[in-house]
């Protein structure tokens, strides 16, 4: 525990932060980058809160999206580059 918060709470804390972060940024795939560190804090999050499955199953979903899209982004690059 620190400052009275436990660490559960101080992972939905940081994963709250790198949500609104992502949300701040110009560039998508920083956007993304981002909003992929915060979908992982929110699964281990959900995992500490003793298997919470909605919040899991939420950011694990948001997380593969957003792979998916950095994927085909640099694919799209490295064939625009050759």
């Amino acid at each position: 525990m620190l400052f009275n918060i436990s660490y559960t709470e101080w992972v939905g804390y940081i994963a709250s932060l790198a949500l609104i972060i992502s949300f701040l940024m110009k560039n998508l795939s920083t956007l993304r980058i981002i909003n992929s560190i915060g979908a992982i804090l929110f699964v281990i999050y959900g995992i500490m809160l003793a298997i919470s499955w909605p919040i899991i199953i939420t950011n694990a979903f948001i997380l593969m999206a957003n792979i998916y899209y950095l994927t085909k982004k640099r694919k799209e690059a490295l064939n625009n580059g050759n």
